[in-house]
């Protein structure tokens, strides 16, 4: 609440930091986020050795198994399709039965994310979201668009980076911002990497701050005014944000990671990843979230 009275200080800092998101999303970095990703870009191996990150991979794959972001698989064969080059895959090719049970899942996943992007524009266009009051519609849908591009961007470019690490210098192509992105990234003692860790992910929860916005519901059941019309408890469901997470998880993430993980030299030689880059490693200089390096 920007209106609380903490520990007497002035309005101003208060109007700061809590009315402004930044104390929620330096806590989110620092504590929820960023001090495991520092270990872990140093200590890959180590940071894996144990049984609870056994446990997370199991969690993971029980919940990709759902379908429910099978979407994102649709779109990264698009991608491969597009660009020529196939999908590379240890797994072996799937029988008749796993073709369907497949295609099921990104059908089932396609018609998830068509309802949950239709209730969000449907509640926008209608004023019924948490977006800031004298923001227009048409501003907040390319600020949405806009800061899911970035943010989906710097979830691919970290899956690129880590997958980059492990090819020769001789092997990583020459384009010319490729070059350019892997002797910054690389360059001194490898401090560079968990660095733009820090910067990317003060950038993305910054983002998503302004995307929450955009994709909450402020919809009180019961008062006429629910999305489509759907019943009350139909209505309560939406407002627990679920339609949100399966939005940015597949489009503002997953989708990103996969082309990534397909394509990571394609990722490199964008321009957009030196400049994003660039921009993660200067924010991370300004030492606003240094305490993840403790």
């Amino acid at each position: 609440n920007a209106d609380a009275d903490i520990f007497g200080l002035p309005d101003i800092v208060i109007q700061i930091f809590l009315g402004t998101g930044i104390a929620m999303i330096l806590t989110t970095c620092m504590i929820g986020q960023l001090t495991t990703q520092v270990n872990a870009s140093h200590c890959m191996i180590d940071y894996i050795n144990n049984y609870f990150a056994l446990f997370m991979l199991y969690v993971a794959m029980t919940i990709e198994f759902t379908g429910i972001m099978h979407s994102s698989y649709l779109i990264q064969n698009i991608l491969a399709a597009l660009s020529g080059k196939p999908v590379k895959s240890n797994e072996e090719p799937r029988n008749a039965a796993q073709m369907l049970f497949f295609w099921g899942r990104v059908l089932m996943s396609l018609a998830i994310l068509g309802f949950a992007l239709a209730v969000t524009f449907e509640a926008l266009f209608d004023g019924n979201t948490t977006m800031w009051e004298g923001v227009p519609e048409a501003v907040s849908v390319i600020l949405f668009v806009v800061l899911m591009s970035i943010v989906g961007m710097l979830e691919g470019m970290q899956i690129a980076f880590f997958a980059v690490a492990k090819i020769p210098a001789s092997e990583r192509g020459n384009s010319f911002f490729a070059k350019k992105t892997c002797d910054l990234l690389f360059k001194g003692n490898g401090q560079n990497l968990p660095g733009f860790m820090i910067g990317r992910q003060l950038t993305v929860v910054s983002c998503f701050f302004v995307v929450a916005r955009v994709t909450t519901l402020d919809i009180e059941p019961g008062q006429g005014n629910n999305v489509f019309g759907i019943r009350d408890t139909s209505q309560a469901f939406l407002n627990t944000g679920l339609h949100a997470a399966v939005i940015t998880t597949i489009l503002a993430s997953v989708t990103w990671q996969l082309a990534a993980s397909a394509f990571p030299l394609a990722f490199l030689a964008n321009p957009a990843t030196y400049i994003l880059l660039v921009v993660a490693l200067a924010l991370e200089a300004t030492g606003v979230a240094s305490g993840a390096w403790v």
